[in-house]
């Protein structure tokens, strides 16, 4: 008889202990990202260029690869979990070749961001590993080269500097391993 209550124990132990020794483990994306967060206040970038629409362009990216990558919900309350503020600070255009007649041939569209993203306490979640510093910022450069003799512009490489620039900031959200 008591053979038969500790067998019974044995078997309850083993059908329980795996399933809450996995309790603190999360699944799918969720577990890429910080848990306890729910929003992300995402203000219009500030813009520090000339150019005209950087910064509505790269909220509009931000908040797009946000809902579409990570669990949290963007919400236009300020007073979300947390906030992700973003400034352009500066764009360029290179030349990288001309041709004989030094016409531009072949040229490289830069935008750089500082871009923090803090919880209500004002405590920075992003986390720069390679470069500790005391800002809160981290500098995000993206350059995407076009050729005008293929028909791109600066308007088409802008864009996809401002879209790759948006999945790099996106991905700082994830979890540091």
């Amino acid at each position: 008889m008591v053979a038969i209550k500790t067998i019974w124990i044995v078997l309850l132990l083993l059908a329980i202990g795996p399933a809450t020794g996995c309790a603190p483990y999360r699944f799918g994306d969720a577990a890429l990202f910080p848990p306890g967060i729910q929003t992300v206040h995402v203000p219009v970038v500030r813009d520090a260029t000339v150019r005209h629409n950087l910064g509505v362009q790269l909220t509009e990216a931000v908040i797009r690869e946000i809902e579409l990558r990570t669990p949290y919900k963007v919400t236009a309350d300020p007073s979300a979990d947390t906030t992700l503020k973003c400034e352009i600070i500066n764009e360029a255009k290179t030349v990288l070749s001309e041709t004989n007649e030094d016409y531009p041939r072949a040229l490289d569209a830069g935008v750089q961001v500082r871009a923090s993203w803090t919880d209500r306490q004002g405590q920075l979640l992003f986390s720069n590993s390679i470069v500790p510093t005391d800002d809160l910022a981290i500098l995000f450069t993206q350059n995407e080269r076009f050729v005008p003799e293929a028909g791109q512009s600066v308007d088409t490489a802008m864009q996809q500097a401002i879209e790759d620039l948006a999945a790099r900031i996106v991905s700082q959200m994830e979890t540091r391993w």
